[in-house]
Order: structure tokens, then C-alpha cells, then sequence
């Protein structure tokens, strides 16, 4: 009881300040599309048998890359609900672009970081013919809107620093083409966390390259970005915004790197404020998360926090990731977690019939007054 009063709290706090409408606006975010992790059941089991710890890490056990077949079933989920206005619910997307290229690494003797654009990634993967071509059917569609996640889902800088340090865990996963560590979830995604200052010249390439690749996959230029795992130093926004980012999507608390990993320094964002390079904070106030979540009854606590938004005259902005959605390592996880997903929107449309489903970058032009 005390845990929920405590929850309810805290989710009224970060709804009070910031930008309003009377508008039902629900925002769907999902990050880590196009990004790799354990690539089949057989190098999971590799894992496994070599005695990697696994116990907690749910991003190793169920997240892959997207197949054919995780795509057209979420789309059918999607497409089976529409708001007052006709549309229908949209996931902004918000895509890897690369990733790391483990042949050239190797060949480098791992002194040179190598990556390729994630359209080649696809071609190595079985079951992804299609995922390239049903990215753009889904944005055609209205229920699939990719945005900027990063050029890569890893930390160049400390990954290759490990790798150099050739100890056999790390060569052992490096093998089967993981960026896993053997340490539990620890993948080294925090893309935009440094140990020393001089790491953000790097990131910032990274970012450039990053921008310019997603718009010759998608054939247009991001308008927002979220940082993976919510971290980054607010240096970086000067290049985001010079290369056409106007907003940042992000929970109330941004990570600000202090040179060691796991020690931040926090920052607070409110919905709709502005950072000194000009860029809008969108920020996440719901959470569906069923395959990363303890809780017996995720869509009713979805439903509560965006209750709560809604007395707040707030958007709902729901995080959700696309390991909830992955069915190739374990398809019950799809399968359950979509039924879930389906349950949630046809709540949702029921609860508060004048919802509104929108993109991250299009409440972005809501709030900034830009034509919608």
C-alpha cells in the first residue's frame, strides 16, 4: 500500500509542471529498433553452456533484431484500433541505424571500431528479408514512425577498450557477434556515457553519421532523439539541433555522465522546457513494460498512469520497448505481451473515447506551435 501511495506521488509530482492541453494525446515511444542483441537460441545456449551469467538479463534472453514476423504482428495489433479521428495507434519508433561490424573489428585486431548500416545487418539475419521494406509500409501506414535512437546501441569507447584487454569472456561473446559482457544486462548501452571529456568529439561523430544514415534509410531527417539509457552530456545538443533534431524525448531525469560508469550527475526536465541549444524536452510519464516489469497487472498500472497525465491536462507519453514484442527467442514473450498491448489500447479507447494518438515529433510541433 505505502509503494503505491509512493508511485502515486511521484507520478502527480512529475505531471505538475510543464506544458498543458485539454487534449487526450497519447504518444506510444518504443526504443531499440534495428539494434542487435542475442542473435539466435543457439548462441543463447552457447552462453549457457559456458557458464555466462544470464539469471537477469532479460535483454539477452528474449531481445533480437526484429524479424518479419514480430513486425506484422504488432501491425496487426495496431491496425485494429482507431481513435475518434480515425487514426490509429502509432509507435514512434526510435531506431539504431548501425551496428558494430565484428569482421573488420576482428581483422583490426580490435584497435579500430568498424560498423555497418543496419540494412546489411539485416541481410546476415534469417527471417528479416522483409523488415526493411515492412519499416516503410508501417510509416505509410501511420502506425509505425521511426525516429533517431543513435547510430549504434553501444558504447564504442568502452567496448573496444575491453575487447583489447582480451579476456576470454569478452573474446567468447565477441565471437557469436554480441557486445554482451557475461556480466547480467550489461551490453555496454550507454552509447553517450564517457570516462574522460575527450570521448565527446567521438560521440559527436557518431551522431552526425548516425542522423545522416537514418535519413538515407527512411528519406527523411529525425526531428526527435532519446538518448539511450537516458544519458548523455547536454554538449552534445548543439549537433543534434544543427542537424535537425527539435526534441528529445526522455524521462523527467537526464543522466549527465561524471566519468565512471554507473556515477551521474542528475538533471531535471520538465514537458515542453527548452534546452540551451534550442531543443524541446518531451517527457515520459507511462510505462508498459510487461516483459521487464514484476507487476501482476501492467495495463491497469499503464491505465493509472495515464489517469494521472490526463488530470494533469498532460499528453500520455507511454514508454515501451521493442523487447516486449520479440518472439524469436521466445515466442510466448510476443505472444502474451501483444495480447497485453491489445488489451491496453482497446482500455484505453474505451476509458477516454476523444484519446488522440500521435508521434513523439508531432506533439513535439504541438507544443512548439509549429503546424501539425
Amino acid at each position: 500500500m505505502f509503494k503505491e501511495i509512493k508511485s502515486k506521488i511521484y507520478y502527480n509530482l512529475i505531471n505538475s509542471p510543464g506544458w498543458r492541453t485539454k487534449r487526450r494525446i497519447v504518444v506510444i515511444e518504443s526504443d531499440d529498433w534495428g539494434s542487435i542483441r542475442m542473435p539466435s537460441k543457439d548462441v543463447y545456449q552457447r552462453f549457457l553452456d559456458r557458464g555466462l551469467n544470464l539469471s537477469n538479463s532479460d535483454y539477452n534472453r528474449i531481445d533480437t533484431l526484429e524479424s518479419n514476423e514480430d513486425l506484422i504482428q504488432i501491425y496487426d495489433v495496431l491496425s485494429s484500433c482507431r481513435d475518434f479521428m480515425g487514426n490509429n495507434p502509432v509507435i514512434t519508433a526510435n531506431m539504431v541505424v548501425g551496428n558494430p561490424d565484428f569482421k573488420k573489428i576482428e581483422e583490426s585486431n580490435f584497435q579500430h571500431y568498424y560498423y555497418e548500416v543496419v540494412t546489411h545487418t539485416l541481410k546476415q539475419y534469417p527471417g528479416r528479408d522483409r523488415v526493411e521494406s515492412l519499416w516503410k509500409e508501417g510509416y505509410e501506414r501511420g502506425i509505425f514512425h521511426p525516429q533517431f535512437h543513435g547510430r549504434e546501441h553501444v558504447n564504442v569507447e568502452r567496448w573496444m577498450n575491453a575487447l583489447r584487454r582480451k579476456t576470454p569472456e569478452i573474446l567468447f561473446t565477441f565471437s557469436d557477434n554480441t557486445t554482451f559482457s557475461g556480466e547480467e544486462d550489461y551490453n555496454f548501452m550507454e552509447v553517450l556515457d564517457f570516462t574522460t571529456r575527450e570521448e565527446i568529439a567521438g560521440m559527436k561523430v557518431s551522431l552526425f553519421e548516425g542522423l545522416s544514415l537514418f535519413e538515407e534509410i527512411f528519406g527523411y531527417r529525425s526531428k526527435s532523439f532519446i538518448p539511450p539509457c537516458y544519458t548523455w552530456d547536454s554538449e552534445l545538443e548543439s549537433v543534434l539541433y544543427a542537424n535537425g533534431i527539435r526534441y528529445l524525448q526522455g524521462l523527467i531525469v537526464q543522466l549527465v555522465p561524471k566519468g565512471s560508469f554507473g556515477n551521474y550527475r542528475r538533471r531535471y526536465h520538465f514537458l515542453g522546457g527548452k534546452s540551451t541549444s534550442g531543443l524541446t524536452y518531451l517527457i515520459r510519464n507511462c510505462f508498459f513494460e510487461p516483459a521487464l516489469s514484476a507487476r501482476s497487472d501492467i495495463v491497469g498500472d499503464c491505465l493509472k498512469k495515464i489517469d494521472i497525465a490526463f488530470s494533469w491536462h498532460k499528453p500520455a507519453i507511454i514508454c515501451t520497448h521493442r523487447i516486449n514484442y520479440m518472439g524469436e527467442l521466445d515466442p510466448g514473450n510476443r505472444k502474451v505481451n501483444l495480447r497485453l498491448f491489445k488489451e491496453l489500447l482497446q482500455r484505453i479507447l474505451k476509458q477516454w473515447p476523444d484519446v488522440e494518438f500521435m508521434t513523439s515529433d508531432k506533439l513535439g510541433d504541438l507544443i512548439s506551435d509549429r503546424d501539425i
